[in-house]
């Protein structure tokens, strides 16, 4: 074996599976109370990223005991990031378990000069047929930080 194979093996081999602890969230609280917060997480031992929503249940609290949360691999973070870099201008993802139906939409807004992406998250419970739903406005800013942590989760998914 060559000793550059060698060591790119065993670099890979021998790498400790790193955790992040830092996410990125957006929070958008309403007047009256209908806001939302969406965050993302970054789980190696996973490979792949968490997205959390949670509805505004009140001023600048977000029910977070009630959260919603999907697991994107890299197909799904793939769809949201042609959003994100005009490629298309809506990404769907629907996730389907035993126990309940997820479901996250990125929106490219024509005419939202302020806040030109609106992402929507919504997940049915199975048993009861429940729905909970949480909808937030992105603004340019926002998209940027968005799309460099869901760069840079690829970059760390695929070991690159």
């Amino acid at each position: 074996m060559c000793s550059l194979e060698h060591t790119m093996s065993t670099t890979t081999t021998n790498q400790e599976v790193k955790t992040y602890p830092n996410g990125y969230t957006i929070y958008k609280p309403t007047q009256r109370g209908s806001g939302g917060a969406v965050g993302l997480n970054l789980n190696a031992r996973k490979n792949a990223i968490f997205v959390e929503a949670a509805s505004q249940s009140g001023e600048r609290q977000f029910d977070w005991d009630a959260k919603i949360i999907m697991k994107w691999g890299l197909a799904d973070i793939g769809t949201v990031l042609s959003v994100l870099q005009g490629r298309t201008t809506q990404a769907k993802l629907f996730h389907k378990t035993e126990l309940a139906n997820s479901s996250c939409e990125l929106l490219a807004n024509e005419e939202g000069e302020r806040a030109p992406y609106t992402c929507k998250i919504s997940r049915q419970e199975e048993a009861d047929k429940s729905l909970r739903r949480v909808t937030i406005p992105i603004t340019h800013a926002e998209a940027a930080l968005l799309e460099t942590a869901l760069r840079t989760a690829t970059e760390r998914i695929m070991g690159w």
